[in-house]
């Protein structure tokens, strides 16, 4: 067992793998381009790939994190010294503590918006508003230091603050309200557009197949959303598996997270678009969907004020139990290496997240001419860990699970009696999922352009 504690139970870490694995990204941007891409038919191809390439790099993650029992960088260390002699395997769980940390920075930044959206949405700031107010409220957010400050440090302090107080205390008491919560949001909003929403029309938008759009370059981008929806490639996975009890399935687990992932993308563009649609509105991707184009809906629509506040609370949620997953390994790390107290480590580790974000949010006001390569700080690390890092690292753990781990060491934290399924996600991981990958990071880097 880990020095840190374990789940308690199967649910416990499917809540928690779960939450974090359901971020921003479902909510407001695989909808989007699922009915861009060819609706039904880029779904068929999206759950080919979540299963064919997502599942496997999650089930090697949960696996090399239970056999380490310790942070990602020292399990890759003393597994690869275990399996092969070669401690330098450390490198790829080094990478995924810096990618974890990085992506934090800006993550919280971005979830702190979700927060101040709550306050808007609970002041009615959107009834009967126009696109130009509906503008004017988000100009003002990110134009301000002072705003994007205050609920960075509010995202963040509630991240560290659940981080510190440990595996079961922390993290499985967060993601037992959080997640069980953001589903039954979820589903009261469904009902909500189902009823006052055009239902049909999205669920045309989401579900009609049309092959004629199912391009090359959409298998691409659908084998991408499959890789970066789960949480996969910064050490967040590894860390929480590291906590799974021995008795515990990764094969049932691993399935039943990306199945709920998986589920809870296609309920939120159920939610979203009817509501869109039903407005004369169109489709949006990215932080325009949530923050202009739906309060500019809801604003027009009966109940909108506390639609969009159980929306947004939603999107919080989301955002925290990613958030808690970033920070983990981190504070894993600075517990087993530095021999800190959990609690003086997750105040550490939040801090440095939290002056780092400081970076992130200048980006968008007093810092937004400052360009370098790719553009601002945020674009560029927003950059360098999406399209690089998190590939590069999704790739070397399922080429190390795959290749270099032996037969039996793999098989046995598995499950021996599962013949077909080990031999299946062992065929995946060691010829499908490293050219999957390398295509999804060649796509990203622009390759295919």
């Amino acid at each position: 067992m880990s020095m840190h504690g374990q789940w308690s139970s199967r649910l416990a870490f499917i809540l928690a793998v779960a939450g974090s694995a359901v971020g921003l990204g479902n909510i407001w941007k695989f909808p989007y381009i699922a009915g861009q891409n060819g609706g039904g038919a880029f779904v068929l191809v999206y759950l080919a790939c979540v299963f064919l390439v997502g599942l496997p790099i999650m089930m090697s993650e949960v696996l090399l994190g239970r056999r380490g029992r310790r942070n990602p960088m020292s399990t890759m260390r003393i597994l690869g010294e275990e399996e092969a002699g070669q401690p330098q395997w450390q490198l790829v769980g080094l990478g995924g503590l810096i990618a974890s940390f990085l992506i934090l920075s800006y993550y919280s930044v971005i979830g702190g918006w979700t927060l101040h959206y709550i306050l808007l949405s609970a002041q009615d700031s959107f009834a009967n508003a126009d696109a130009a107010l509906v503008n004017e409220l988000f100009d003002g957010l990110v134009g301000s230091v002072g705003k994007l400050a205050l609920w960075h440090s509010v995202f963040m302090g509630l991240t560290a603050g659940v981080v510190a107080r440990g595996v079961e205390q922390g993290l499985e008491s967060a993601v037992r309200f959080m997640v069980p919560a953001l589903v039954l949001i979820m589903l009261a909003l469904l009902g909500y557009a189902i009823n006052s929403g055009d239902f049909e029309r999205g669920l045309h938008f989401l579900f009609d197949p049309d092959f004629s759009k199912l391009t090359p370059t959409a298998i691409l981008i659908a084998m991408g959303q499959a890789f970066f929806s789960l949480s996969v490639g910064m050490g967040a996975v590894m860390a929480y598996g590291a906590y799974l009890p021995q008795d515990e399935s990764i094969i049932k687990t691993s399935i039943a997270v990306v199945s709920t992932d998986t589920a809870i993308a296609l309920l939120a563009g159920l939610v979203i678009f009817p509501i869109v649609f039903a407005n004369g509105l169109d489709p949006a991707e990215g932080p325009g969907l949530v923050f202009h184009t739906l309060p500019l809906a809801l604003g027009q629509m009966p109940g909108g004020a506390l639609v969009g506040t159980a929306f947004f609370i939603l999107l919080a949620f989301a955002g925290l139990t990613s958030a808690i997953s970033l920070l983990e390994p981190v504070v894993a790390w600075l517990v087993e290496r530095r021999g800190m107290r959990r609690g003086a480590a997750g105040l550490l580790a939040g801090t440095g997240v939290w002056l780092l974000g400081w970076l992130t949010i200048v980006s968008f006001n007093v810092a937004a001419d400052v360009k370098l390569l790719r553009g601002t700080f945020f674009d560029n690390i927003d950059f360098l860990t999406s399209n690089i890092m998190l590939p590069l690292g999704g790739f070397f753990v399922t080429v190390f699970a795959g290749w270099v781990m032996c037969a039996n060491s793999s098989a046995d934290e598995l499950d021996p009696s599962a013949g077909i399924v080990y031999r299946t996600w062992r065929l995946l991981a060691r010829y499908v999922v490293p050219v999957a990958v390398t295509l999804v990071f060649l796509n990203a880097i622009g390759l295919f352009d």
